[in-house]
């Protein structure tokens, strides 16, 4: 044997390198045995080195001479015992689950199957077929070797935010100024055109799709599709591989540093809910060989089976504190070695869930998440839901968490789309969603507030389609939410009637300036700024290609015409402080009127009004705005400003002169519209 093996340490779990060797720490409560795996750079030549000690459930040894670039994975020995949820199998090369960075993409195979395909056993048989050549290998790195040059995070405070949310292969796949060799990697979204492009918008954060390790299932390969969005993990703390133009890790914080360097922070979208290894006929590829009674949550009245409250298989297991310690482990790697700012966490009520299965407001994550020193600065950002019993929880997580505020989306989409009967809600909307967060002292920030994500319709199919159409899919147009509240306009889908055309883009805009003029944390999916349509596709995930990757080049009048009023409005919103305000208002800073100037009452509100009104202030601005979803123009009246008189700043039809000075005037149709105190 050419390696010198020592017992080394238990912490910390996964591979650390010191200049000299090795320490390699792999956690298992159940297994008898653990073996490292080395390959050559050729990965056809196996090595196995049993790791010589077991502490505290710990298998670990110090291998002198390995350096950064080892391929490395394990095989672990066990009980294969389905009934009881053991299903070890050494049979099948296992990645680390602290792997830095993965040799190549995760495609599922048969070979990776714990179990026999074709035993009549089915998952209850055992395989003898060897994974090693289908799974990639991890590889050693040096965690510090990279430059940061004293670059700072810029620290956005969160009255301030304002996020972009983008994939990155989708923002970068088909943008001409980026070399074509670079798009859909780190380095082309880390590139002079997209940078610039980002900060030209002046959105404080981009919040990345997931960029961690992920796999394709051989359900989409048998359809010729792939895993585009990213929500199939399997190494939390391994970049996806493709992401990488070379074999160099540093590409990654690079990006974050270039980022850093414009002062616009960089989000990530994470997924610890469940992993690519799906149910009990998925994967053997990582947690269910290295013990899958503890990564996973069983059933317990029959633990061959798999809570599942995600939709995708089984449910981690966060309530086992080994598992918790790897998620913590994983965030705080991503904060403090690759400096991101913040977390988006997929599906997160599924985290907080206690051993009974249950949301709990003090859930073992939650609870750790909020006195661990290093993510206390960060941001960050729950999906409020998951598909289990008692799931939906906007609202409902603790103080100084910010939420995806699917109330928000749903009232100003009916709003828009003409539905009577919302003015009311439309203003809790617009004003921070007091009736959902004023609580424990939250403030509107914790809103984040979106009309459309990467999940469901873009802002131009939002407009143009009254039904998905995912044909592209290949599940008969089965996937994806029948929950759309779009309207189409009169034509589905494609058109050249000039009338539908006009209604679409005024609804458009009207639908991004009420985004960007409400209270809470604005977010903006990727490629509304130019209207990029995905043919009315509402669930991409599988779609690499056309359908999915923003198109910089082909960008109709119309989308032009957006990107300008996008840049005027986030900058109308970064120079006006009452958008900012930090607290929710008060009825004196903020009152709503008819159009005929008079405030209004409970039984105004209790009508189907379709048209309203606001004045808010502080001490330095006065505002008022008109939200006309009618489908004519309607006469307003404006009330008496405390000082001076009223200069109109935004139409969002073009139609009413700006930075002319206002009594009276004709709302048009579909319209918002901002007048300032002069």
């Amino acid at each position: 044997m050419p390696y010198q093996v020592l017992k080394g340490l238990p912490y910390p779990l996964g591979a650390q390198y010191d200049g000299k060797g090795v320490n390699f720490a792999l956690f298992s409560a159940h297994a008898t045995k653990v073996e490292l795996c080395l390959f050559d750079i050729t990965e056809k030549k196996e090595e196995r080195i049993v790791l010589p000690e077991y502490t505290d459930e710990v298998f670990h040894g110090y291998v002198v001479g390995i350096k950064p670039g080892q391929r490395y994975g394990y095989r672990v020995y066990g009980p294969y015992c389905p009934e009881q949820g053991m299903r070890f199998n050494p049979n099948k090369l296992l990645i680390d689950p602290y792997a830095r960075q993965l040799t190549g993409p995760i495609t599922a195979h048969n070979a990776m199957l714990g179990y026999t395909v074709g035993s009549p056993q089915t998952d209850l048989s055992f395989s003898r077929r060897n994974s090693a050549q289908f799974v990639p290998k991890c590889i050693v790195v040096d965690d510090n070797a990279f430059d940061w040059k004293n670059i700072q995070k810029p620290c956005i405070p969160w009255d301030e935010e304002l996020i972009y949310e983008t994939h990155l292969k989708g923002f970068t796949a088909r943008n001409p100024e980026i070399d074509m060799a670079l798009r859909g990697t780190f380095a082309g979204m880390s590139s002079k055109a997209a940078v610039s492009y980002i900060k030209s918008l002046g959105v404080k954060s981009i919040e990345l799709l997931p960029i961690a390790s992920f796999m394709t299932s051989g359900f989409l390969q048998e359809k010729g599709l792939t895993n585009y969005w990213g929500y199939d993990p399997i190494a939390f703390m391994a970049p996806h591989a493709p992401y990488l133009s070379s074999q160099n890790l540093n590409e990654m914080k690079h990006m974050v540093r270039v980022f850093h360097e414009a002062c616009v922070e960089v989000l990530l979208d994470v997924v610890y809910n469940h992993t690519g290894e799906g149910n009990q006929m998925g994967q053997t590829l990582c947690y269910r060989g290295i013990d899958n009674a503890v990564y996973y949550r069983l059933n317990k009245d029959n633990p061959r089976y798999y809570e599942d409250t995600t939709g995708c298989g089984a449910s981690f297991n966060l309530g086992h504190p080994r598992v918790l310690q790897l998620v913590m482990d994983s965030l705080r790697y991503w904060a403090n070695l690759v400096q991101i700012d913040g977390f988006r966490f997929d599906l997160a009520t599924t985290l907080a869930r206690d051993n009974n299965n249950q949301y709990a407001i003090n859930s073992d994550f939650l609870a750790t998440v909020q006195q661990d020193p290093t993510l206390q600065r960060l941001k960050l950002i729950a999906e409020p839901w998951d598909l289990g019993w008692g799931g939906y929880q906007v609202g409902s997580f603790r103080p100084g968490w910010a939420e995806w505020n699917d109330k928000f989306r749903d009232t100003m989409r009916r709003f828009w789309k003409g539905d009577e009967g919302q003015a009311k809600d439309f203003a809790f909307r617009l004003t921070g969603s007091s009736d959902v967060y004023r609580r424990r002292g939250r403030k509107p920030w914790e809103s984040v507030n979106f009309i459309t994500a990467h999940d469901g319709f873009s802002l131009c199919d939002l407009v143009s389609y009254n039904q998905k159409h995912n044909e592209a899919n290949g599940e008969n147009n089965k996937d994806g939410t029948n929950h759309n509240v779009s309207w189409n306009s009169g034509v589905e889908g494609k058109t050249t009637k000039r009338a539908v055309l006009k209604n679409r883009e005024q609804r458009a805009r009207a639908l991004m300036a009420t985004l960007l003029l409400s209270f809470g944390t604005p977010m903006i999916r990727g490629g509304d700024e130019i209207l990029f349509s995905q043919e009315g596709n509402n669930n991409t995930y599988a779609q690499d290609n056309h359908l999915s990757w923003v198109n910089w080049v082909n960008i109709k009048l119309e989308g032009k015409r957006m990107l300008k009023l996008v840049k005027d409005l986030i900058k109308f919103r970064h120079s006006h402080p009452v958008m900012n305000y930090s607290y929710f208002f008060d009825v004196e800073k903020c009152v709503w009127y008819r159009p005929d100037a008079q405030p209004m009452s409970e039984t105004d509100w209790a009508h189907f009004v379709r048209s309203v009104s606001c004045l808010i202030y502080n001490e330095n601005n006065l505002l008022y705005f008109v939200f006309n979803a009618f489908n004519e123009e309607i006469k307003y009246q404006l009330p008496p400003p405390k000082n001076h008189q009223w200069k109109l700043v935004l139409d969002t039809t073009d139609t009413l002169s700006t930075n002319a000075v206002y009594n009276e005037f004709l709302a048009p149709a579909w319209s918002v519209l901002v007048f300032e105190e002069e």
